[in-house]
């Protein structure tokens, strides 16, 4: 298979996402093809890719059980309910006392409670009637429409299916929609992945096909990336002279404002571990090529410089919100997906050779980056009294206000935003900054990689349901909260016509992240918020064309350059509506509570006095 740049692109192509033709193409193989073809036979995957190396069925998600670093930790009810009256007292309080067991619960169906500890076995609370498997908001004709929908978006290269489109509307503009995006395809995977029975072939080789792909040189201008670096999105071309498939990828050469993707290799290490955790089969991330493909993404990131935090520095637009935001910098959906990525990687990278040394890198960046992320991105009613009195001009160790974050910096908005009960993870933190917007991926991402404590991600879920018309209302659910409106709207997004208040990125409601909430509901023993969203959602994807986005303070309004059949939207109904059915699927994208990480040791600041 022959890999071209856009800048590069020969002649007689032709976009492809059709299923297979019947006529026989195999005669014709390019020297690259053959390369990608060497690489699935070394994990045994003939042409129509029989994924299963023992010869078994595949294993279907309600079969998967916890290993024993994943295992659902089980309260008793007399610690519920004290830690639920701690999290009321304060949600800042260190959650010590925790009473837990590695042992596997009984499958049992007792009434739901309305708020657990964050650590309890979801058997334990789990309703009837979704235990069973019912479809309890009777949305099958939903759902049957949403999977249609799902299969006709593939994209099949040499009749093989290698990821989808990002969006099926004839009626606009192709632009890069019609591309494979690496981020977009996470919950179309996923989905695939936790349906019965599982189809976990299309994931494996999207999963091949990026790793080729990463091999590639990767120029921009005079420009060569990073070795390690993935590709934001490639397209599948058929040349007609040739008679073959050609993958043309984007490493960020034809983005919107040229930024390389941060999250795209994160995203990569996630989904392998996913498609693992579902199929049992470890030989596709003990390959070589597999191994040394997370390696050079992680050396990207843990390479020797001049930072002194734990952090990632980012350029705007690296991320989801890929245009101008005023992101730039340590951006907490950056840092939850680094964190989760690395969680990741521990758990599949083998010790031969340089891994070990790796492997001891990871460790010491995931214990620094999670306590600088729990003590300096978490805000709560306390915290934000305590850097309301901050002092400024502090100097040396014994400093309390550790970046010189005025205080007069803190918006107006938030005073009224921040309730009594509840917390969140703010956008970011830099010397004298503090981006105290909400961010909605890098609150859950960090629930669901354990990157909070578990009565941090308790008090994120008492905000969701306090500020309820807010970050959900009419359509969940915001993205980024509140919409930057006025002369900071032109400051930071340089007067950006996509990005008004209230739309797209800058406040914008987008449906996809119904599957990331659902998730986090369900580790948080909170299923009947996720609930209460996707009801709202059934309403209106459907009857609206699963559009990409809403507009609007409630988001009623489809987006005003919103592509409709949007394929990740479609991908995250049909994740949430599969989790909630069926909670087992949770453990194929959360990772529980690691005991070895040194918890933030919460003090009383003194940079003020009462």
């Amino acid at each position: 298979m022959d890999f071209v740049s856009h800048t590069e692109m020969p002649e007689n192509l032709t976009g492809k996402n059709t299923p297979p033709e019947t006529t026989d193409s195999k005669d014709i193989i390019s020297e690259n093809e053959k390369e990608v073809n060497d690489l699935s036979a070394a994990v045994d995957v003939s042409p129509s890719l029989h994924l299963n190396h023992s010869n078994k069925a595949p294993i279907s998600p309600s079969q998967i059980s916890p290993t024993d670093s994943e295992k659902f930790l089980v309260s008793s009810t007399e610690n519920d309910c004290t830690e639920g009256e701690k999290v009321k007292k304060s949600v800042r309080m260190k959650n010590n006392g925790e009473d837990e067991s590695d042992a596997a619960m009984p499958r049992t169906t007792p009434c739901l409670k309305t708020c657990p500890s964050v650590g309890a076995s979801l058997e334990k609370f789990l309703d009837p009637m979704v235990s069973n498997g019912e479809n309890i908001t009777g949305s099958s004709a939903v759902m049957d429409e949403a999977w249609e929908r799902l299969k006709n978006s593939y994209v099949y290269c040499r009749d093989k299916a290698v990821g989808t489109l990002a969006a099926s509307d004839t009626n606009a503009e192709a632009l890069n929609y019609n591309q494979v995006f690496v981020r977009d395809f996470v919950p179309c995977g996923l989905a695939c992945l936790m349906k019965t029975p599982a189809e976990p072939e299309i994931v494996k080789n999207f999963l091949l096909q990026t790793l080729h792909l990463q091999g590639r040189e990767k120029r921009i201008d005079n420009f060569t990336l990073a070795e390690g670096v993935m590709p934001a999105s490639f397209k599948v071309l058929n040349d007609s002279k040739r008679k073959n498939d050609i993958l043309a990828a984007d490493f960020g050469g034809i983005a919107i404002g040229r930024v390389a993707p941060v999250d795209s290799g994160f995203w990569w290490i996630i989904l392998l571990r996913s498609y693992t955790k579902c199929t049992r089969d470890h030989s596709l991330s003990e390959l070589p090529e597999v191994q040394r493909g997370m390696k050079l993404i992680l050396d990207l990131c843990l390479s020797d410089g001049f930072d002194t935090f734990p952090t990632l520095l980012c350029a705007d637009g690296c991320s989801m919100i890929d245009r101008r935001m005023g992101i730039y910098g340590y951006p907490i959906e950056i840092q939850a997906l680094f964190f989760f990525a690395l969680r990741s990687a521990q758990q599949m990278l083998k010790p031969e050779r340089d891994g070990k040394e790796l492997i001891e890198r990871i460790d010491k960046r995931i214990a620094a980056l999670s306590y600088h992320i729990q003590n300096y991105y978490w805000l709560d009613f306390t915290q934000l009294n305590n850097i309301y009195r901050y002092k400024t001009e502090e100097y040396s160790h014994t400093a309390v206000n550790k970046f010189n974050v005025i205080p007069e910096s803190i918006p107006d908005w938030l005073f009224e935003f921040m309730p009594l009960r509840g917390g969140y993870l703010i956008g970011n933190v830099s010397p004298a900054r503090m981006d105290f917007r909400w961010f909605l991926v890098g609150n859950c991402i960090a629930i669901l990689s354990s990157l909070v404590t578990p009565v941090q991600a308790t008090a994120i879920m008492d905000l969701i349901e306090e500020r309820w018309a807010d970050l959900i209302g009419e359509m969940p659910l915001k993205i980024a909260y509140p919409a930057l409106e006025g002369h900071q709207w032109r400051i930071v997004t340089g007067c950006d016509p996509k990005n008004t208040r209230w739309s797209y990125h800058n406040g914008g409601s987008w449906p996809v992240l119904l599957w990331l909430l659902t998730a986090a509901c369900i580790k948080t023993g909170r299923p009947q918020i996720a609930k209460r969203a996707i009801e709202v959602v059934e309403q209106r994807l459907p009857k609206d064309g699963w559009p990409e986005y809403y507009d609007g303070k409630t988001g009623c309004y489809i987006g005003k350059q919103a592509r409709k059949y949007q394929t990740w939207t479609i991908a995250g109904y049909l994740v949430a509506k599969l989790m909630i059915e069926n909670p087992s699927n949770l453990v194929m994208i959360s990772l529980e509570e690691d005991k070895k990480i040194a918890k933030p040791r919460l003090t009383r600041s003194t940079s003020w006095t009462c």
